[in-house]
């Protein structure tokens, strides 16, 4: 059951703590617990929504080359079983949430729940749009830790992970579809080219480099937000060179065991860290 409800993904929800982290509150105590309580519900909620995700996609997972080997496809969690469980940890998800001592946070994480079951019984089957639905996951991750500390979410912040996600998300697609070779088990694949998919990826890339050069030169003094564009645009690069090369189905993956693009990571994180915390 732990493996069913995927805690390799939990790594996404480390998004909540971007916001928290670039408004300088994440090592208070209070800011630190409130982007936990957030980083919890949205880890109960995705693995409840995995679940009966899971649930509703065995066939096509039984099918697939290695979607066949999670636990609910293989036979070892019963779709009834998952589905009680998942339905469990989505109720369990808002009420976390509430912990944060507000009605802001738990509205977010029901808004991500109202769009991942859109997802998972609509959105997925409908080109294009499935590619917006799942990055939009992703940044309703990110707004969630601004909301969770009560700072103002700006804009640049936005457009970046915004466009971030959907690079990862056409990263992502584009991997699935060239590892299909020709025999998709994801329905929507054949909606898609892999032309297309680098393509968007390539304008995802762009725009989001573009972004945060404007971001880093023209909203803040001194040489620290500068210096960090040197690792952005390298982790942009190792992306795209990875999916490129096939591996770019599971970008959780390629966070937790890619060594060069863990060390571009912290080649990021040291300047704005520092540049955040001496302001």
């Amino acid at each position: 059951m732990l493996r069913a409800c995927r805690p390799r993904q939990w790594l996404k929800n480390g998004l909540v703590f971007a916001a928290p982290a670039a408004a300088g509150v994440l090592f208070t105590v209070q800011g630190f617990l409130d982007a936990l309580i957030a980083f919890a519900a949205f880890c109960s909620a995705a693995s409840g929504a995995y679940l009966l995700n899971d649930a509703a996609d065995v066939e096509a997972d039984r099918r697939h080359p290695r979607k066949r080997h999670r636990p609910i496809a293989a036979g070892l969690v019963s779709v009834r079983l998952a589905r009680v469980v998942g339905v469990l940890l989505v109720l369990l998800a808002p009420a976390l949430a509430a912990l944060s001592g507000g009605w802001r946070l738990p509205l977010v994480v029901a808004g991500y729940l109202s769009l991942t079951f859109s997802y998972t019984y609509y959105l997925k089957h409908q080109e294009v749009v499935d590619l917006v639905a799942v990055a939009g996951c992703h940044v309703i991750r990110a707004f969630a830790g601004a909301i969770a500390v009560q700072v103002p979410v700006t804009s640049w912040f936005l457009v970046v992970i915004s466009l971030g996600s959907l690079q990862l998300v056409a990263g992502k697609r584009e991997t699935e579809l060239r590892a299909s070779a020709g025999n998709a088990t994801r329905a929507i694949l054949a909606a898609y080219t892999p032309g297309y998919l680098a393509g968007v990826r390539a304008m995802a890339s762009g725009a989001m480099i573009v972004t945060y050069c404007l971001w880093a030169l023209n909203e803040h003094p001194g040489p620290f937000y500068p210096i960090s564009i040197v690792p952005f645009v390298l982790i942009v690069l190792r992306h795209n060179l990875l999916v490129d090369r096939g591996v770019g189905e599971e970008p959780e993956e390629l966070a937790l065991r890619d060594r060069p693009m863990q060390l571009y990571v912290v080649l990021l994180l040291l300047p704005l860290l520092i540049g955040i915390y001496l302001r």
